[in-house]
């Protein structure tokens, strides 16, 4: 009766992990789109709605030291428990930078464009991507979709250089492209970081089945040579 309670709590805890995931793929989604559309009110809001992903990270925190203390899970019910730890922490993070491009949306507000923004949403789309396996993968405890974002990170990282060369092209060809292209790089780093810490979601899907950590960068680099 006691192990059916434990998953019945775990279980909760997945569902509420997945709505905080579900809340960060929109905040990436309205901090971009804030960014392309010039939407002050847009990027006003996913400022705001940071909040609510600190207060759903320390919720679950709070509840899975709970099980711990008063449910003593072992195996992999432990490694489950340590796992939503790990992600919760990268989810606030992935918002945290979230946040940032909707400020720097804010910032830019005013300013025309020194190119148009294509890369940069094309960056968004992938790491929305990369988040939807990320998350399926952990609910439903499935290793080939966490392996899948192997050649979605790759996919990422090569954007993030073409929009890096691109700009850095902006810059030298007139100093005064200097501040806004810096501002363009740093959102592109932000979408780049986002993708970091989801792959971060797919190693710990593979801790909590096999016991293991990996390293899917390392895994993808291996692959490229």
């Amino acid at each position: 009766m006691a192990h059916d309670s434990l998953q019945d709590e775990l279980e909760k805890l997945k569902e509420d992990l997945l709505k905080m995931g579900r809340l960060l793929q929109q905040q990436v989604d309205n901090a971009v789109k804030a960014l392309t559309d010039k939407d002050i009110q847009l990027a006003q809001q996913v400022i705001e709605n940071d909040d609510l992903i600190d207060a759903m990270e320390m919720d679950i925190e709070k509840r899975a030291l709970g099980l711990i203390a008063l449910k003593q899970p072992v195996a992999k019910d432990l490694r489950l428990i340590a796992s939503i730890f790990r992600i919760i922490i990268d989810i606030e993070r992935m918002a945290d930078h979230a946040e940032d491009i909707a400020q720097a949306a804010n910032d830019l507000y005013d300013q025309v464009y020194i190119k148009p923004l294509i890369d940069i949403p094309r960056m968004a789309a992938v790491a929305q991507d990369m988040l939807e396996k990320a998350l399926k993968s952990f609910t439903e405890e499935n290793y080939d979709l966490a392996m899948a974002l192997i050649p979605l990170e790759k996919e990422l990282d090569g954007l993030y250089d073409q929009v890096f060369n691109e700009l850095l092209i902006y810059m030298m060809r007139d100093q005064k492209n200097i501040p806004q292209a810096t501002a363009l790089l740093l959102i592109a780093g932000h979408l780049e970081r986002i993708g970091d810490h989801t792959t971060n979601i797919a190693e710990m899907v593979v801790y909590v089945l096999e016991g293991r950590r990996i390293d899917l960068n390392r895994i993808s680099r291996e692959r490229s040579s």
